[in-house]
């Protein structure tokens, strides 16, 4: 093994993942291994940086998809340089200042949903009668900025 490959475990002990995390990470398509002779993964060092990339992306709440399409936008015929990872970086701007833009929102209007102090599926289904929230997505449709009109609810 050279000083620019890292056995599997190496590379969940410098990233802090278990072991079953880097496996999940490289079928998934985020990472990338070869194999030894002895049918062993190897991974360039630059799979720390990639992990890292991961990890970061997860914690502002991409999913895997647009963090895999973001890692495709690195270059792969060299180590992405600092330059290509402040792009990539930069691209999550609108997306994370559309999810603080959520959670101020839901900040801001999760006390009247509690302070109303009703408690009640029955108080609060004249709000969401028969679920119709559920034709807006999942989740807290009104924690997220639907109102009931956007549910064909007067």
């Amino acid at each position: 093994m050279t000083v620019d490959e890292l056995a599997i475990g190496e590379v969940a002990a410098r990233t802090g993942l278990a072991v079953s995390a880097v496996r999940y990470y490289e079928s998934e398509g985020l990472i990338e291994a070869y194999r030894t002779g002895g049918n062993q993964r190897r991974f360039p060092r630059d799979t720390l940086r990639r992990i890292g990339f991961v990890r970061a992306a997860q914690r502002v709440g991409l999913s895997l998809d647009e963090i895999r399409d973001a890692l495709a936008r690195l270059p792969t015929s060299r180590t992405p340089t600092r330059d290509d990872w402040s792009a990539l970086a930069e691209s999550w701007r609108p997306r994370i200042d559309e999810q603080i833009e959520r959670l101020a929102k839901l900040r801001d209007d999760l006390d009247s949903c509690i302070g109303c102090g009703c408690l009640s599926l029955d108080t609060c289904a004249l709000y969401n009668p028969d679920d119709a929230a559920a034709s807006l997505g999942a989740g807290a449709r009104y924690l997220l900025g639907n109102r009931p009109a956007d549910a064909g609810i007067d």
